[in-house]
């Protein structure tokens, strides 16, 4: 059952990434783009990384280091690259 739930989770991930590309492909704003890329990238990857903690639950420490730093740096790149985007140039 834990290996059903696991690849489940992979899964996810992985659709997760694809939903995220795929706007990439449309003709919004840069902005938008890149919301939508790094929300689907963050969510994709932590639910694969919550996968691979199902799998190899010995390994723990790493994964749940793996995961808040996925949440923190994701989330601080967004923010990052928002605010230079909307820099004036002087």
């Amino acid at each position: 059952m834990i290996n059903i739930l696991s690849y489940v989770c992979i899964v996810i991930g992985l659709v997760f990434w694809f939903w995220g590309t795929w706007p990439l492909l449309g003709s919004r704003s840069v902005l938008f783009k890149l919301h939508s890329l790094s929300v689907a990238d963050t969510l994709g990857s932590m639910a694969i990384v919550v996968g691979l903690l199902l799998r190899i639950p010995h390994e723990w420490p790493l994964l749940v280091l793996g995961l808040i730093s996925l949440a923190i740096w994701n989330t601080v790149l967004g923010y990052v690259l928002a605010y230079c985007s909307t820099q004036e140039d002087s």
